[in-house]
């Protein structure tokens, strides 16, 4: 399907390149359709319909938290100094 949509979009260039925006603004309408369709048949489940459960947008009460921590680091504080002064 991405041929399809890649071959539409360079059809489209190469008609407009060559003066037939009419062509090119056609296979243009019908690039975006086979996006949309193409985008539509990715998403779609027979389980969960057309949602995207590995995007989670509900609020949660208490996030999921790391049972080790993985790394460490502390900052310090301290001065500078240069030739003029402490920056």
């Amino acid at each position: 399907m991405m041929v399809a949509v890649f071959a539409l979009l360079s059809l489209a260039l190469v008609l407009g390149w060559f003066g037939r925006r009419s062509i090119a603004m056609l296979c243009i309408f019908l690039c975006l359709a086979v996006a949309l369709k193409e985008f539509l048949w990715e998403i779609h489940s027979s389980t969960y319909g057309y949602r995207m459960p590995w995007i989670q947008t509900r609020h949660m009460d208490t996030p999921p938290v790391a049972q080790h921590v993985l790394a460490y680091h502390s900052i310090t504080h301290s001065t500078v100094q240069t030739r003029g002064g402490l920056l």
